[in-house]
């Protein structure tokens, strides 16, 4: 009896030191055996583009069906305030870094603008260097030239495009780890596919899977199929200002949100057979309000806006025999909360040394905690700023508003409550004296030694003369009407090292205006070439449009070498300019490629 109690009490500590010897490991975010790597979780996140908190059947929208969504997001928990930024790249930014976009950099959503500070880190890095196999898919809008780029700030893989907007979704032009491809069918299926690929290929290790479609955003372009299903129909719920409303935008946008659901359900099965979603977390969310007046459960504002309507979004995070099926999570959290969240759940250690805005929400995800600490959370675009509280929402103009009574912000209860109000007040005062600083315009950076090329589109470029570009929106755009010697395009660049480069630019030109000589230069060297082939391509989009729009339409562009050019380690202006015009014009112009040759 005593040596059968003693070899109990020996086993009991041997498993007890296995345990915290697994424990530590898997929560120090080091290397660790594969038996100990394995019990750390995947994570999938996706993230839709201009869906409304509305935009689903599970919110109360009987305009549309999105089972695949509703049913996931029963099978775990939903935030019921859950909060971003009122456009694209700052909430992303804000996801992949834990802070306040405020802080990151970001000021606008093109011509360079988007892009997110280099001395940050991302939720890339922080997974990458915790072991993970780390992919992106679809849009990205934080960076495009190393080292902004996906694949230099911590995802090993990306198919999709950087800018901001793509004017285009069926086989667009696109790109894989910095090489240009053509994509395969309609985008949101495209990107779908490929992220199905990375986690069949890494689903013997952990992976962060990041899927940011580009849809429903414009243009209002879907497949046949899910437009046939609108196409007419009789909407019964509408925007709380039904004359503010484009019914076909409206059905557009609802027949691509039924095709994310359908990719949602894709996702979902590959996870099943391939054994994997009982060890995978998967987050669903969008990156502001809807990019239309349509129902949005009434609301104030839509995208754009810093009211409710503008910023609140679908929160929907699975993790099966983890996370409670059906919970119903009624704090507010974020977007700045994800990475501190995820972090926390999977023991990985964050990397990088900035104090974080978000908080981790695990306590309320597990049931271990439903009281967190009284937050106020920062809405914040441009020089606008509203701040919500679990009960309050002050809007930019310092009106006061009961979010729990009055969802709508129809009734201005400043006055009323005239302390709560002066402490929103200060607090954002105090928020934008310790986090807004001027913004600095930064030159776009060329040869980083971790790229194979650089590209400089049209949309980072400059026209000067009469040269004009083909859309409002910078994103795709590209030059046309080059009439006069006079006329030229430059980029502000930094050249980051040194050397000679292959130039190479990307144009169409009408047959009569072949003999066009191109002259692009860099700090007193220069390069010369003459357009010798016609490449005339129409304009594509126009009858896949479902809804007018002002995104630019796009067309196939030719590559054409101008020579090689040197370049010294400088920051200064690229200049590309037309010195002999033969014809009515020059060329129309989409990009221009650089190519380190030297070492």
């Amino acid at each position: 009896m005593y040596f059968r109690k003693l070899l109990n009490l020996l086993l009991v500590l041997i498993l007890t030191t296995l345990t915290c010897l697994c424990s530590g490991a898997f929560a120090s975010g080091k290397k660790s055996p594969e038996s100990v790597r394995k019990l750390r979780p995947n994570i999938v996140m996706i993230l839709a583009d201009d869906q409304g908190w509305g935009d689903l059947g599970i919110n109360g929208n009987t305009n549309l069906r999105t089972p695949n969504i509703d049913s996931f997001a029963r099978s775990g928990a939903s935030f019921k305030n859950f909060y971003v930024c009122a456009v694209c790249s700052p909430t992303r930014a804000e996801m992949l870094t834990g802070r306040y976009n405020v802080r990151l950099g970001i000021s606008g959503t093109s011509r360079g603008g988007e892009r997110l500070n280099l001395g940050e880190s991302t939720i890339g890095d922080t997974f990458k260097a915790a072991g993970y196999a780390t992919g992106a898919f679809g849009k990205w809008h934080n960076g495009m030239q190393w080292p902004y780029h996906p694949n230099a700030r911590g995802f090993d893989e990306f198919y999709g495009f950087c800018s901001g907007h793509w004017g285009y979704y069926f086989s667009p032009e696109l790109e894989h780890n910095g090489q240009m491809v053509k994509g395969n069918g309609y985008v949101a299926d495209d990107f779908t596919s490929h992220a199905i690929e990375f986690i069949e290929k890494n689903k013997d290790k952990p992976f962060f899977c990041y899927l940011p479609y580009n849809t429903p955003h414009s243009p209002m372009q879907v497949p046949d199929s899910y437009w046939k299903r609108f196409d007419g129909k009789d909407l019964k719920m509408r925007n709380r200002d039904p004359k503010r409303e484009n019914l076909e935008h409206t059905r557009a946008a609802l027949a691509m949100c039924e095709n994310i659901d359908w990719n949602v359900g894709r996702l979902l099965k590959k996870l099943d057979e391939l054994k994997l979603a009982e060890n995978t977390i998967v987050i669903y969310f969008s990156d502001n309000g809807p990019n239309g007046w349509r129902w949005n459960g009434g609301m104030k504002g839509r995208k754009g806006s810093i009211d409710e309507g503008g910023v609140r979004s679908p929160l929907f995070i699975r993790w099966p025999g983890v996370i409670k099926p059906g919970m119903q999570i009624p704090n507010i959290a974020g977007a700045i909360d994800l990475l501190p969240t995820l972090a926390d759940l999977t023991g990985v250690k964050i990397v990088g040394d900035k104090k974080l805005d978000g908080i981790s929400v695990k306590p309320l995800l597990l049931g271990t905690g439903s009281v967190m600490p009284d937050r106020m959370y920062f809405n914040c675009w441009r020089k606008n700023v509203s701040v919500r509280t679990q009960i309050y929402r002050l809007d930019g103009k310092g009106k006061l508003f009961d979010m729990e009574n009055d969802p709508g912000q129809d009734v201005d209860i400043s006055r009323k409550y005239p302390e709560i109000t002066e402490k929103l007040k200060k607090a954002v005062d105090d928020l934008k004296k310790e986090a807004f600083t001027p913004f600095v315009e930064r030159p776009f950076t060329v040869g980083h030694p971790g790229a194979k090329q650089t590209e400089l589109p049209s949309r980072d470029g400059q026209s000067h003369g009469t040269i004009k570009r083909s859309s409002i929106h910078p994103n795709c755009s590209f030059f046309y009407n080059w009439t006069d010697v006079g006329d030229s395009v430059t980029w502000n660049i930094e050249v980051l090292t040194g050397g000679t480069y292959e130039a190479i630019v990307y144009y169409t030109c009408k047959k009569e205006d072949v003999g066009v000589e191109l002259e692009l230069s860099f700090e007193g060297n220069k390069t010369v070439n003459t357009v010798t082939q016609a490449f005339d391509t129409p304009l594509m989009g126009q009858k896949e449009n479902k809804v007018d729009n002002r995104e630019s339409y796009v067309k196939d562009f030719k590559p054409m070498t101008l020579g090689t050019l040197k370049m010294p380690k400088k920051t200064g202006t690229l200049t590309l300019r037309a010195t002999k015009i033969p014809g009515k014009q020059a060329i129309d112009l989409r990009r221009v490629i650089l190519k380190r040759i030297d070492k």
